[in-house]
C-alpha cells in the first residue's frame, strides 16, 4: 500500500497573515511529491518544512485567483537558480500559460529546465495525469471563476503471492507475474489451482480528493464516494453562510455534509477567512455532522 500524506503549506484564503500563508499543499505518495495550488510564499514553506523538491514534478492549480497561484513565478525562478534539470509540469486552466509564460521569459531567461503547461477544462471530470501507480482527474467545482478540484487515485496493485503455495506447486518463476495478475495455475498433471489458493488480495487502493474553492456540491458525491481523505474548503462559519453563498465558498458545516454523504474516511478543512484567528468554532461545527474532521494549519501533516 502506498504511503500517502498531505502537508499543509498554507491554510488561509485571500489575505496572508503571520500565522497562515495562502493556500498550498503537498501530497506525498511514496517517493513522489505533488503540489496542489501554489499561493504566495509557498517556496518559503517548502524550505521551512524541509520538503524535498527534486521529486516535485507536477503542480495542480485549482483556479486562477491569486491566492492559489501567486507563488508560482517565485518557485519557478528558484528552481532555475538551483540548476534544476527535470521538466516541471503545471496542470491548470489554459489562461495560466498566457499569464505566466511572459513572466518566465522576462525573469527566468536561459533556464536549465522546461516548464510544461497542461491546459485542463475545470468544467469536466477528466483524467489529466497518470503513470504506473496513480491516476489524477479533475473534479468540477462551482466558484466565481472556472474552478476544479483534483482526485488522486492509487491504481490497483498486483495480488500478493503466498510463498508456501508457490513452493508447494513448484510454480516457475516466469509464471509468477501472471499469477500476481490473477491467473490460475495448471500443474504438470493437469490440475487447475485457482488463483485464490495462491495469492492474497492486494490492499485497497487509496483515494484522496481536494476541493477548493467552491460552493458545496452534492453532485460530486459519486466521485467522492468512499474516499479515504477529503480536503474541502471551509472559508466561513455557519453564521456567515449567506456570505459564503455570495462569494461561492463553503461553510465548515457544509463541507462536513459533503464528507458524510460521500462516506469519507477523513475530512480536512482549510482555506479559512482571515476573520478567524482560531478555527476551533469551524471544527466544532463540522464535527456536529462529521466527527472525523481535522483543521488544516500551516505545517500540519495528515496521513491519508
Amino acid at each position: 500500500m502506498a504511503k500517502m500524506t498531505l502537508t499543509v503549506l498554507g491554510s488561509g484564503s485571500a489575505y496572508p497573515s503571520e500565522k497562515r500563508f495562502n493556500t498550498s499543499h503537498i501530497l506525498s505518495i511514496d517517493d513522489k511529491n505533488f503540489m496542489i495550488d501554489c499561493g504566495e510564499g509557498a517556496q518559503i514553506k517548502l524550505r521551512q518544512y524541509k520538503i524535498k523538491t527534486h521529486n516535485l514534478n507536477h503542480i495542480f492549480i485549482s483556479h486562477l485567483h491569486g491566492d492559489h497561484c501567486f507563488g508560482l513565478i517565485g518557485l519557478i525562478s528558484t528552481f532555475a537558480m538551483l540548476n534544476r534539470k527535470s521538466n516541471l509540469y503545471i496542470h491548470a486552466h489554459a489562461d495560466l500559460e498566457k499569464i505566466l509564460q511572459p513572466q518566465i521569459d522576462y525573469f527566468c531567461q536561459q533556464m536549465p529546465y522546461q516548464v510544461v503547461f497542461n491546459p485542463i477544462n475545470p468544467r469536466k471530470n477528466t483524467v489529466i495525469f497518470e503513470d504506473k501507480t496513480i491516476q489524477i482527474s479533475t473534479i468540477p467545482l462551482k466558484h466565481s471563476i472556472p474552478s476544479c478540484g483534483f482526485l488522486f487515485e492509487e491504481k490497483t496493485k498486483n495480488r500478493h503471492l503466498i510463498a508456501d503455495k508457490i513452493d508447494f506447486y513448484q510454480i516457475p518463476v516466469k509464471q509468477l507475474h501472471l499469477i500476481k495478475r490473477g491467473a490460475d495455475f495448471i500443474t504438470t498433471d493437469g490440475e487447475l489451482i485457482p488463483n485464490s489458493a495462491l495469492t492474497h488480495e492486494a490492499e485497497k487502493p487509496k483515494r484522496f480528493a481536494y476541493c477548493s474553492d467552491t460552493i458545496a456540491l452534492s453532485k460530486n458525491i459519486p466521485l467522492l464516494h468512499d474516499i479515504d481523505g477529503l480536503y474541502h474548503e471551509a472559508t466561513f462559519a455557519e453564521s456567515e453562510k449567506d456570505r459564503a453563498k455570495e462569494t461561492f465558498h463553503s461553510t465548515a458545516l457544509q463541507a462536513a455534509e459533503i464528507a458524510t454523504k460521500a462516506n469519507a474516511g477523513k475530512l480536512i478543512i482549510g482555506h479559512y477567512s482571515a476573520r478567524y484567528g482560531k478555527v476551533d468554532k469551524l471544527v466544532e461545527e463540522a464535527k456536529t455532522v462529521f466527527n472525523n474532521t481535522f483543521a488544516a494549519e500551516d505545517g500540519s501533516v495528515f496521513e491519508i
